[in-house]
């Protein structure tokens, strides 16, 4: 790539993030109770009609999650046996904003009442997180800045 500003990219923010997950109904559940929020796309109940995974317009039988500007996406495509890995090129992790530290505790909370595992809310110098995996094993990081 050219070293020149004049042609760099210059983003305004990330628009969306699309997830590929194994199984839309688990992931749309779990997503939905953690979000505290319905799709406002929702091609799940199509998922397994004919071509609808191959199918961009359809949203591959997938969901997605809307927050202001910025969109999270649910691709359920993978095989049912596929399991995700950070160390494996692509995705490491995904960081949720949240609003304050007492998000971050009422998450805790929540998450627990559920009955889904999830770590300390931690101080890691410039924010702090709360990390829980998801029906895949992606790391989720609720986030609150601190600096």
């Amino acid at each position: 790539m050219s070293q020149h500003p004049a042609e760099a990219v210059s983003p305004a923010g990330i628009h969306h993030l699309r997830l590929t997950v194994t199984d839309i109904a688990r992931s749309k559940a779990f997503y939905t109770r953690l979000l505290g929020r319905e799709p406002v796309i929702d091609q799940s109940d199509a998922v397994d009609e004919p071509g609808v995974r191959e199918d961009q317009s359809r949203f591959y039988g997938g969901v997605v999650y809307s927050f202001g500007d910025q969109v999270l996406g649910l691709r359920p495509v993978a095989p049912a046996e596929d399991t995700f890995s950070s160390t494996r090129v692509g995705l490491d992790h995904v960081g949720l904003l949240v609003a304050s530290r007492t998000d971050l505790d009422k998450a805790a909370e929540r998450l627990s009442a559920d009955g889904v595992p999830h770590g300390e809310v931690t101080d890691i110098g410039s924010m702090l997180i709360l990390s829980v995996q998801d029906p895949d094993d992606i790391n989720l990081e609720l986030c609150f800045p601190t600096a």
